[in-house]
């Protein structure tokens, strides 16, 4: 999103700047000259309003799915606005205002390289080099807007003709042929998919996490799952019995009794165990092997958060530090004042326990215990994603559900609402966090450009409060269009897959069960996995030098490739980065100037392409495989848009 934003606030704003010029406006309204400065502003406002996406993908649909909501989210906002909003406001703000401190210990003093916060800052630079920037920020934007329109008029065009030019059922088709067995390509999920969003995010991602993610999937869906199947210790669904027999799902994600969850589950339950539990343990690993030199300097950050808490009480200005102090490269003035974040910090923490204790069943003492554990996961996020531009937040998250389910479990909980506390309270630690490393990332790049903190932290406020409607009205928005988010039919089949929803209602449903649903086999894979993950990562940080680190696999990827069930996903990925691969090595400079701007118009531009698809469906004018579009080349002639 930082990416995005910077270039997409470029490409938007600065013709804009050149083409009005309101000198009888006061600069506070219109701003002057769009410089890079005040590009860093725009990539941070877009940042925060895009960050508690987050939240939207996992823990809340999983609310609906376990019957901890109304039925649908329009009920919601429209009898109980404030349910979703507090969840979002809750997990918002507390994160905002906690990033202002963050940035003195790991930016000024830490000095973390922040990977992808470091390139958006050298992209805007570049954008904004003169003449020859002028000249290269034109090519890009070019790029840019080209990979945007292709992409955006091919996922429209795709969404009425899904099986014709998106997905391509070869298994399909050549069972249709005659060649019966092929049909089990199909049944595993093995077809390509033509996605800009995820070929491009293979471009971005690099050749190590994107064939990480794509040997995932051959382990997972190409060796487990068949193994499963034929040694009978997981079992799938016929979708047509009487018409097409061969054709199964292996997909579902919920059974009518414990024992089937134990004994006979699908392929895809069984899988998510393992997944789950090695991208847990691989991201504490990591995280703890690349910072043991930061895990000695922890002691150092208490005295640095209570000296600027000591400031809150001093009558003088709160930002009379010498430069020689704290090594802050900013004008004292253009700093944001303990006082603000201080406050903001306060307002937010009471603001969260009136919110969830009035809407959900959290007591106060519960709701400050998730908001710490926000606190502690921002540190563990803030640390990987400055040293490997990995953001583990959403899995290290998890961690708050079993804490969560050990507290509900001693306070005698009844099992509904042990279930609202572990996820409401999962979403408070996860959306903080993620909250909390975002905003970090965005004052790296603003250090680099040198911008003005107390600018950007307007910004991040400022895109908080659009965070909160935007992130709800497009839940509602996508939760109508496609209800099989929320209520995946009984073969799990959805067009919009919704992976981290499944495994966090999976987590919730285990920790507040009586008895573990998990199968046996499952677990000890789990374990075995998870071994495997932790001598990887020993090895790798002790005696196998950096340069060689690309061509260790990213057990991160491979654990996430265990939980979603879309192995197109990694194949396009994989291409995506190996395209990218041979591109750099062929034509550099072309490799330099157009990478970034295409492969952020294939993501945006797939993305607002699927927005107006739901917008039609809402409309009533959508493909709906029956009047507008066509189920030609899916299977089983089932629409599969």
């Amino acid at each position: 999103p930082q990416l995005f934003g910077a270039i997409f606030g470029f490409a938007i704003l600065k013709p804009l700047s050149k083409a009005f010029t309101l000198q009888f406006l006061p600069g506070w309204v219109w701003g002057g000259e769009f410089g890079p400065k005040e590009n860093c502003t725009v990539q941070t406002a877009a940042t925060s309003a895009g960050g508690m996406g987050i939240i939207f993908v996992s823990a809340v649909p999983a609310m609906y799915r376990m019957g901890l909501m109304s039925e649908f989210p329009d009920a919601d906002v429209g009898r109980r606005v404030d349910a979703l909003i507090a969840l979002t406001v809750s997990a918002a703000f507390f994160g905002v205002f906690f990033a202002i401190p963050l940035r003195k210990y790991y930016i000024l003093k830490e000095k973390l390289m922040f990977p992808t916060p470091t390139a958006t800052a050298f992209t805007i630079r570049a954008l904004h080099a003169g003449r020859t920037g002028a000249e290269a920020a034109r090519k890009k934007s070019i790029g840019l807007a080209s990979s945007f329109g292709i992409a955006f008029c091919f996922k429209v065009a795709a969404g009425y003709l899904p099986g014709i030019i998106w997905d391509w059922h070869i298994g399909w088709t050549f069972y249709r042929l005659g060649w019966t067995n092929m049909i089990e390509l199909d049944n595993f999920g093995w077809w390509p998919e033509f996605t800009p969003a995820f070929f491009g995010a293979g471009m971005l991602s690099g050749m190590n996490a994107s064939w990480s993610f794509f040997g995932g999937f051959v382990l997972a869906w190409g060796i487990i799952a068949p193994s499963l199947i034929s040694t009978g210790g997981a079992v799938g669904k016929q979708r047509s019995p009487d018409d097409f027999p061969e054709v199964w799902s292996y997909q579902a994600m919920s059974f009518k009794t414990l024992d089937e969850y134990v004994h006979s589950p699908s392929p895809r339950y069984w899988l998510l165990w393992p997944g789950v539990l090695i991208m847990l343990v691989y991201s504490f690993a990591e995280m703890f092997m690349s910072s043991r030199a930061a895990f000695k300097s922890f002691g150092k950050l208490g005295p640095a958060i209570v000296n600027n808490i000591r400031r809150l009480r001093t009558r003088g200005d709160p930002n009379t530090i010498h430069h020689e102090e704290d090594n802050d490269p900013t004008l004292p003035e253009d700093r944001v004042p303990a006082w603000a974040w201080g406050t903001g910090l306060i307002l937010s923490l009471i603001m969260s326990c009136a919110l969830l204790a009035t809407q959900f069943s959290l007591n106060v003492g519960e709701v400050i215990l998730a908001l710490v554990l926000g606190f502690i996961f921002s540190f563990i996020g803030v640390q990987s994603s400055g040293y490997t531009d990995i953001n583990p937040v959403s899995t290290v998250a998890k961690a708050s559900q079993l804490i969560f389910g050990g507290v509900t479990k001693g306070t005698g909980a009844e099992l509904k609402p042990a279930q609202e506390i572990n996820l409401v309270a999962g979403i408070i630690a996860a959306g903080s966090a993620a909250q909390a490393c975002d905003m970090t990332g965005d004052l790296k790049t603003g250090h680099l450009l040198r911008a003005k903190p107390k600018n950007q932290f307007v910004a991040q406020v400022t895109g908080s409060i659009v965070s909160v409607f935007l992130g709800v009205g497009l839940f509602v928005l996508f939760t109508k269009a496609s209800p099989c988010i929320l209520y995946p039919p009984e073969d799990g089949i959805c067009s919009y897959g919704a992976p981290s929803v499944a495994a966090w209602q999976a987590v919730a449903t285990a920790v507040t069960a009586d008895k573990l649903p998990i199968p046996p086999s499952s677990g000890y894979t789990a374990i075995g996995l998870s071994i495997a993950a932790v001598i990887t990562v020993v090895i790798k940080h002790l005696w196998i030098p950096r340069k060689y680190w690309g061509y260790i696999p990213n057990w991160n990827a491979i654990g996430l490739a265990f939980v979603v069930p879309q192995t197109y996903y990694g194949t396009a990925m994989a291409a995506g980065a190996t395209f990218n691969y041979l591109w750099e090595r062929r034509n550099p400079r072309s490799f330099d100037m157009y990478m970034f701007p295409i492969s952020a118009g294939m993501l945006a531009g797939e993305g607002l392409g699927g927005v107006l698809l739901a917008l039609l469906s809402v409309a009533g004018v959508g493909a709906d495989g029956v009047k507008y579009g066509t189920s030609v080349g899916c299977t089983i002639n089932e629409f599969c848009g």
